[in-house]
């Protein structure tokens, strides 16, 4: 079986932002708590942040993490946060019937970016408070000072601003599970009149306005278009969120999921330019992706917890998925999803980072170690970086039940000018069958392969764990080979690739 791709240098999509390998950390579970924050874990620094959590973030050089939620933020109040550790009020969580320690508020967390070399992107709560404490919050974080809020910021030991940029202006709005759900009329006039007090603060501000919780929602896509003709002035991005499952244990079908996120993204793209025509705007929004993963494996031990039957834990082990060799695929699919669709995706961040429904796990006081899906995810922040090429890809296909013809190679380019280096992403998703994939590079100059990575493995349901880290990971390749202006690798059933051409 054999497939071709078209690689030309003068045929791009658009230069790849950054941040659309960005991470996601909420107050859930034990994501920040025996997360990232543990003081006496043997690796703790000074602050109480674990250091190999941070080792393992600042490997993926991840652009950006939003904080503190998720369904958490939509009734958190920031201030909790702030001021001496043992005056920090303890709160019932909402959302994940949890209590909150507000041990960890917004100076622990722009001090462990600061450590592992990420920027923040801060969410305000709209659902059980608005304006007011969205603006306050804005001053207490980003005013120099000579104000009560950045005053209060200089007493609490920060002195300089964090000039924080990116704003989510609230989250999920259109979903019933949400404390303080709003239709989007509703929303659309509260996130418009947020929007519009916090620019008058700073017009430079980033403003992500809340699209739809998921493509299956009742109002999608009436959501987008309705917050978008309220909003659009004044955003730059509309949130999208989407999980992966494969409920059914049908692989194939799993992997054919990534037809049905292109689809998702294209029916926004498509609202978002008919909202600009309406409005006779010359203004373009983009799409943050700001949540996005696999996430079912741990569905059913979550519903004694979220049920309310064990009463307000604090930090219970939530939403931990142990992700295997099948997940790898699904995440290379929808990174590659990402890179192709760069022109319009600008931010996205997987959710989350460490944890709950993470590349990263740990043990309270024992290791971390990367999850499955943290070397696809790796790959693409790492190497990933530079302008996506509109490939032409001609691949033997298969029907599921999200697409007619799903092509068995899934790939991706990217052309990093200043490395002068070109980096594929390829998956096969064929269950028993090598893939001979050709690559012809049109317009690159010479050629030679610097770096081959292959993740496969016999077994889908492969897992990493504490005590065998290293099940499932990436080896070094061998056999992709440049001859006459083309490259050629082959692909095994069910692997993910990445190869790297000197060019």
């Amino acid at each position: 079986m054999k497939a071709s791709v078209i690689a030309n240098k003068d045929y791009t999509i658009s230069k790849i932002d950054d941040r659309v390998y960005g991470a996601f950390l909420e107050h859930l579970g034990r994501a920040v708590y025996e997360g990232i924050y543990e003081p006496d874990h043997p690796s703790a620094d000074k602050d109480g942040m674990r250091g190999d959590v941070a080792e393992l973030v600042k490997k993926l050089n991840v652009p950006v993490v939003r904080y503190p939620g998720g369904n958490f933020v939509s009734a958190y109040n920031w201030e909790d946060g702030i001021g001496p550790r043992e005056e920090r009020p303890t709160r019932l969580d909402l959302a994940w019937h949890t209590s909150e320690s507000n041990a960890v508020g917004v100076h622990e967390f722009a001090d462990w970016c600061a450590t592992v070399g990420t920027e923040m992107m801060l969410a305000v709560n709209l659902g059980s408070r608005g304006v007011d404490d969205a603006r306050n919050f804005l001053e207490y974080v980003n005013h120099p000072g000579g104000s009560y809020w950045s005053d209060l910021r200089i007493k609490n030991g920060r002195k300089e601003p964090w000039n924080v940029k990116m704003w989510c202006l609230g989250n999920e709005m259109d979903g019933p599970w949400q404390v303080g759900h709003k239709d989007a009329d509703e929303y659309g006039k509260l996130a418009a009149n947020t929007a519009r007090a916090m620019r008058m603060f700073d017009k430079s501000l980033e403003l992500i306005v809340c699209g739809s919780s998921h493509m299956d929602m009742p109002s999608f896509p009436d959501w987008e278009r309705i917050v978008l003709e309220h909003t659009y002035d004044h955003v730059d991005h509309i949130s999208l969120h989407m999980y992966f499952a494969n409920r059914d244990d049908n692989t194939p079908n799993y992997l054919g999921l990534s037809h049905k996120l292109e689809r998702y993204i294209d029916t926004v793209a498509a609202t978002i330019k008919q909202v600009k025509a309406k409005k006779k705007s010359k203004k373009d929004i983009y799409i943050s992706f700001d949540e996005w993963n696999v996430w079912y494996h741990s569905n059913q031990q979550d519903r004694k917890i979220l049920d309310g039957n064990d009463g307000w834990p604090h930090a219970p082990g939530l939403l931990e998925d142990i992700y295997n060799f099948e997940d790898v695929l699904m995440v290379g699919l929808i990174l590659n999803t990402f890179i192709r669709r760069s022109d319009v995706v600008k931010i996205a961040c997987i959710a989350q980072l460490v944890n709950v429904i993470a590349p990263i796990m740990t043990e309270k006081g024992g290791p971390a170690w990367a999850q499955t899906i943290y070397y696809p995810y790796y790959f693409a922040s790492v190497y990933g970086r530079g302008t996506a090429l509109q490939l032409v890809t001609s691949s033997p296909c298969y029907e599921t039940t999200h697409a007619a013809d799903t092509p068995f190679v899934d790939i991706s380019g990217v052309h990093n000018e200043d490395e002068g280096v070109l980096t594929f992403f390829l998956v096969n998703r064929h269950t028993s069958e090598s893939i001979e994939t050709e690559v012809s590079l049109q317009g690159f100059a010479g050629g030679t392969v610097i770096d081959h990575q292959v993740m496969t493995h016999p077994n889908l349901k492969a897992v990493n764990t504490a005590k065998k880290q290293d099940e499932v990971a990436p080896k070094k390749g061998e056999g992709a080979r440049i001859a006459d202006g083309k490259f050629s690798v082959a692909l095994p059933p069910y692997s993910y690739q990445m190869v790297r051409v000197k060019i």
